[in-house]
């Protein structure tokens, strides 16, 4: 996979699967935009890393995907620096879990926000400018969690992951045939997410796993990057698990 001279923005990639993504996107030469909204420090320690170990250019932007003025803004300035967007993951996403009745409607709408407003709200701005370029790769980052492996504990989580999956679906309708819109869906990956799970609860989730251990978030980027090349591209309106095997 070659993407030198591309350009990629990935929301919610100052850690995790986001933090990887923008690792394995620009080891093949694309130009990545960090993005972030509370990790300041690491959005620029990994700025500085992909600026020293990577011939490419980067750009780190402070925007909360769920305030519509802050998404354009940040559409605005990467079109301002790089003239054009090659490749969009939505990648930004919370979870507040905790009992059904004790779960607030605040808390609720927060998840949904982020994760599926925030979705909507970023590919709808960035495909304006792919669709004048005839070109765009969008790749959305649901859950195994928006399927069938349901948790009551996040019922908010896994209600919005099965709304970015029904999203990707009418997106890729859409914005055909310029665009490819594919999905993402992962199981359970080593995030800090998911840092706080009791070590037995884990033990006992890796049983259910074919491959027995969690996801490390590289093995989930390398998917993403797949769907973002040109390697993938008759690839489109799919969801592609990545779970280990459930």
């Amino acid at each position: 996979m070659d993407f030198k001279g591309k350009i990629a923005l990935v929301t919610g990639s100052s850690r995790g699967i986001g933090k990887a993504t923008i690792i394995e996107l620009a080891s093949k030469g694309c130009n990545v935009i960090i993005n972030y909204v509370n990790g300041e420090k690491e959005a620029e320690e990994l700025k500085k890393y992909v600026n020293n170990k990577f011939n490419i250019d980067v750009m780190v932007i402070k925007a909360d995907v769920s305030n519509e003025e802050e998404v354009k803004e940040m559409i605005d300035k990467i079109i301002t620096k790089f003239n054009k967007i090659d490749i969009l993951v939505n990648n930004a996403g919370i979870a507040i879990d905790n009992g059904f009745h004790e779960k607030t409607i605040d808390e609720f709408k927060k998840v949904l926000d982020v994760n599926l407003i925030g979705t909507y709200l970023v590919s709808k701005y960035v495909s304006v400018q792919m669709l004048k370029q005839k070109y765009g790769k969008i790749i959305n980052v649901s859950s195994t969690n928006g399927i069938n492996t349901n948790y009551p504990y996040s019922i908010d989580y896994d209600a919005s992951k099965a709304g970015v999956i029904s999203l990707t679906r009418n997106l890729a309708l859409q914005l055909a045939p310029y665009i490819n819109v594919n999905c993402v869906a992962p199981g359970w990956v080593k995030t800090e997410m998911n840092k706080e799970l009791d070590e037995n609860y884990i033990k006992e989730e890796n049983k259910k796993i074919l491959l027995n251990r969690f996801a490390e978030p590289e093995e989930i980027a390398k998917v993403i990057a797949f769907l973002a090349s040109d390697d993938a591209s008759y690839v489109n309106n799919t969801v592609i698990r990545v779970d280990g095997g459930c």
